[in-house]
């Protein structure tokens, strides 16, 4: 006899056994799930540039007759500046107000901020993946062009970039000078909010028109 007890015979157990149709269905569903999820990216992304068509319009006939136009009857917000990137080529229309609603549709002007080219800090906030999608490649020195619904015309000078927390961005909407910030979510490429802006800073490079 053994001085060490001998291993066990091996025994062989069976895997449960998965039905087809259930594993099809789980298929079907996943594949679902994944074109719910396309379709919805797709359509944020067509209302976002059908609204900066009509907001176009809008803003177009806005300056010819120094009348707020909204871009749809129902609108409860209206463009009130068109921003422009020339080295990028890059432009948007501008709305009132940073609500959720509003920036379904385009940049919003944060509130109590200055109005562009006003004194004091004038801040802009828009989605990272559809209006402002372009912002991570502003380099500094770029010119930023902001015309106003009253044709006044500023040009900005960016002068730096910066990722903050939303609720310790260091921004004073009163501070001394004529600045401009463009605000977006950070990481620029998730696909979730958090707590984290990225910042655009620019300064004036000229008075209205100039």
């Amino acid at each position: 006899m053994s001085a060490f007890p001998l291993p066990r015979e091996p025994t062989s157990r069976r895997s449960p056994c998965i039905h087809p149709a259930a594993t099809a269905i789980v298929s079907l569903l996943l594949a679902a799930s994944g074109l719910v999820l396309l379709g919805q990216g797709l359509w944020i992304h067509a209302k976002a540039l059908l609204a900066q068509v009509l907001l176009e319009r809008a803003f177009t006939a806005t300056l010819a007759s120094g009348q707020i136009v909204k871009p749809w009857p129902w609108a409860d917000t209206w463009p009130i500046a068109r921003l422009e990137v020339p080295r990028l080529g890059k432009s948007a229309i501008v709305l009132q107000g940073s609500s959720g609603q509003a920036l379904a549709f385009g940049p919003g002007h944060v509130e109590r901020t200055p109005d562009v080219g006003e004194r004091g800090t004038a801040v802009y906030s828009a989605h990272r993946d559809t209006h402002f999608a372009f912002v991570g490649d502003i380099k500094i020195g770029d010119e930023i062009r902001m015309t106003r619904s009253d044709r006044a015309t500023f040009r900005y000078r960016v002068i730096g970039t910066s990722v903050v927390r939303w609720d310790q961005s260091g921004i004073d909407a009163g501070a001394e000078g004529r600045q401009l910030i463009l605000s977006t979510c950070w990481p620029l490429d998730a696909k979730f909010s958090g707590p984290l802006r990225y910042l655009v800073r620019a300064e004036i490079a000229n008075g209205p028109n100039g």
